[in-house]
């Protein structure tokens, strides 16, 4: 009967699809069915877990996945559809991961030219600090865990960090210069280009 097959359904892909797969050496995901199949006539749904957490520590996510639903169409063979809790689970995975800490500096980027005379320029305490321009580090930090909101045709990013400048002195020991507390919010918008998914950025504020 119908049911039956439902249920050997069911039975044949928990069997294969209850699974953590790693995404990268930071996050894992957990694409674990949460319910049985639903079979209908022209298509069938798997609803899957979808859930990310960091990479060893499989841990309770801080969200509650919402239902959702997917458009109407029959014009593809295979839709896929990703919620907004497999992305704020990312964001907590990642940034318990310490991803959204990174130091940029010289030797890290071959484009990066940046030293005190810059900075002198705007705040007059480093002038008076280094007279000789010494290159500068930077580091960055997420003080909080990045929001991620879905729209239309895009998501947004609301992100909470801070950054410090330090000279690099001739020893190659560090100075601190200062810090400053950084609030941004950004626009992400995917499009398939030349077989490859491609994301274009654009900061909002």
């Amino acid at each position: 009967s119908f049911c039956v097959f439902c249920n050997i359904l069911y039975l044949a892909l928990s069997t294969t699809l209850t699974a953590i797969m790693p995404v990268d050496d930071l996050a894992e995901v957990d694409y674990s069915l949460n319910s049985l199949p639903a079979v209908f006539q022209p298509f069938i749904d798997l609803d899957l877990k979808g859930m990310v957490f960091p990479a060893g520590n499989y841990t309770g996510s801080p969200y509650t996945a919402a239902p959702f639903t997917i458009p109407d169409q029959s014009d593809s063979m295979l839709y896929l559809a990703f919620s907004e809790y497999f992305f704020q689970t990312s964001s907590f995975a990642y940034y318990t991961a310490g991803a959204f800490n990174m130091t940029i500096a010289e030797e890290t980027c071959s484009y990066y030219n940046i030293n005190t005379e810059i900075f002198g320029s705007i705040i007059p305490e480093v002038a008076k600090y280094s007279v000789t321009p010494y290159p500068v580090m930077l580091k960055l930090m997420a003080t909080e865990i990045p929001i991620i909101s879905l729209e239309q045709d895009s998501f947004t990013v609301d992100i909470q960090g801070s950054m410090e400048v330090l000279a690099v002195l001739p020893d190659s020991t560090t100075q601190s210069l200062f810090t400053m507390n950084i609030a941004a919010n950004t626009s992400i918008s995917l499009n398939i280009f030349d077989q490859k998914l491609m994301g274009s950025l654009c900061l909002n504020r």
